[in-house]
């Protein structure tokens, strides 16, 4: 049975994500068993996407993104939600490369699809190709940055509407507006057709 992880308040995480972003590399260390709960819950948001038979677990996912930030000095962390975010993209980074090997190595085989659902639309959608949707995203970037990190926040990251405006240092009023946009956007782009609510 796992030990219960500690509930830091926001302020005790934002002084070693800034004694961290400083190169104590003791707060960036001590920050981990901080966040590791919360980290495993956008992990697990990301694995339930995944088709059956996958060979990545949860904690791995965990650990493997933890890694990544631990070893890219250029990062800074404004605070937990932006650290959160930047998180959730790291795991993003490893599922599209661990997607884009499976479909090299069976040369061009099945795709790996996940599903349109939770809180990108109001309800279970269409099953779509992971690397599609990645690209989707990357061509929304080029669109318009915002509306494409909002979307990481919100569906990769998991994050509220308040924590996704505190990463991003933006209104709650222009991250709703952001998101409503962003995610009609994907829908037709991944689909064809109009999102449900918007039919």
């Amino acid at each position: 049975m796992e030990r219960p992880l500690p509930n830091p308040s926001p302020g005790a995480v934002t002084e070693l994500l800034k004694n961290a972003r400083g190169g104590n590399q003791a707060a960036f260390n001590d920050l981990f068993p901080l966040v590791y709960a919360e980290l495993r819950r956008i992990a697990a948001r990301e694995m339930r996407r995944e088709k059956p038979g996958r060979t990545l677990q949860t904690t791995a996912l965990v650990h493997e993104a933890y890694l990544r930030l631990l070893k890219d000095a250029s990062l800074s962390f404004e605070n937990r939600a932006h650290f959160l975010g930047i998180a959730a993209h790291a795991m993003r980074e490893i599922l599209i490369e661990r997607a884009r090997a499976r479909v090299a190595q069976k040369r061009g085989g099945h795709a790996v699809r996940v599903t349109l659902e939770d809180m990108l639309l109001p309800t279970r959608g269409p099953s779509v190709d992971v690397l599609a949707l990645d690209e989707s995203l990357q061509r929304l970037a080029r669109l318009d940055e915002r509306h494409a990190r909002v979307v990481e926040l919100r569906y990769f990251g998991g994050l509220s509407v308040e924590e996704t405006a505190a990463a991003l240092d933006l209104s709650p009023a222009t991250v709703k507006r952001a998101w409503t946009l962003a995610r009609a956007w994907l829908y037709r782009e991944l689909t064809g057709a109009l999102p449900p609510a918007a039919t």
